[in-house]
């Protein structure tokens, strides 16, 4: 064999051996930032692709409610081991603010004061849509080219409230497996800063730091660090500037068919990254998979609570208002331990 002959072979194993590093190290498409949504024509196809309507048939009005069933509840009851309650809920807040442009309001109407009777009374007023109150979004809460979850009509919103999709259709309650997902202290932050998306793979890591898998029917409770951060630096205006997921969550929270979404804002990431989508989280669970929406939770407590027992998971019961054709309602979430 001849010296160039030698050379010759050994160029041509050097560049398979690069060719193969080269497929080998290539991301899959999941992993790579190429594959996220980017566009307002990305958001329009996952609508298509995470859609859940008709899976529960044509007149379904509890989307991923479904999957909570009698064997899920009787797994979440099976985590109370110490009879620990701790509430999700941010305490009424009846300061403007700048997260906060319409206070909760208490008005007395029966005070101890000049009071001849036995009893003390007042009225509420609340507004609770939006990032101060602590609240669940019902499938009837948004729509999108002109319609909402399984396809029905935004016309049926009208000066009476939701004649369907209404927050009436959870009466009963919701009681299943908890789950928090805190971001923040994975990253090993007291708080994420305004703005910080999370990504699939934030999600990913999540699971493989804790041991627990994500599965159907669970509410997944994301803990970005919200109150933390207002705590230390004040209010401002979370609805441009705030920490969440990035649109690319989507599919991962679809793929594992969870039944409620938290977190301790909004869920979206804000700025969305989406040009002409400003709440892809919401739009895509809400309206395509049918998923309620748990939003501005105060999870400082859960959080430390979790830390403590090295536990992420948790019974999680949550009783909206009965009011009919309601497109929410303030709620106040209790976690059990």
């Amino acid at each position: 064999m001849t010296l160039s002959f030698r050379i010759g072979i050994t160029i041509i194993c050097m560049l398979a051996a690069l060719a193969l590093s080269s497929v080998d190290s290539t991301p899959s498409q999941s992993a790579s930032p190429g594959a996220r949504p980017r566009t307002k024509a990305d958001i329009d196809r996952l609508m298509t692709e995470l859609s859940n309507w008709g899976r529960w048939g044509k007149d379904d009005q509890l989307g991923t409610m479904n999957l909570i069933t009698r064997e899920k509840r009787r797994q979440a009851y099976s985590l109370v081991k110490e009879g620990v309650t701790i509430s999700l809920a941010r305490p009424a807040e009846k300061t403007l603010a700048a997260d906060n442009p319409a206070p909760f309001i208490q008005k007395m109407t029966l005070t101890g004061l000049n009071n001849p009777g036995q009893f003390a009374s007042d009225t509420y007023t609340v507004s609770y849509h939006g990032h101060a109150h602590t609240h669940l979004d019902s499938l009837g809460h948004m729509f999108y080219r002109g319609k909402m979850y399984n396809g029905v009509p935004q016309e049926t919103i009208t000066a009476e409230g939701a004649s369907r999709l209404a927050v009436l259709n959870l009466q009963n309650g919701i009681v299943t497996r908890g789950v928090l997902v805190d971001i923040a202290r994975l990253k090993g932050v007291p708080y994420l800063e305004a703005g910080t998306a999370i990504y699939p793979e934030d999600l990913d890591a999540w699971e493989k730091q804790s041991g627990v898998r994500v599965g159907a029917g669970d509410a997944v409770i994301i803990r970005t660090g919200r109150w933390a951060r207002r705590a230390i630096k004040g209010a401002w205006d979370v609805g441009g500037l705030s920490a969440g997921l990035h649109a690319s969550c989507a599919a991962w929270l679809k793929k594992r068919d969870i039944a409620v979404l938290g977190s301790d804002d909004g869920s979206d990431v804000a700025p969305s990254q989406i040009e002409g989508v400003t709440h892809p989280i919401h739009q895509t669970m809400l309206i395509a998979a049918g998923i309620h929406i748990l939003d501005c939770c105060d999870l400082e407590a859960l959080g430390a609570a979790c830390e403590k027992r090295k536990r992420p998971e948790f019974l999680l019961t949550i009783a909206p208002l009965a009011v009919p054709n309601g497109t929410g309602s303030p709620v106040n979430p209790i976690a059990t331990f």
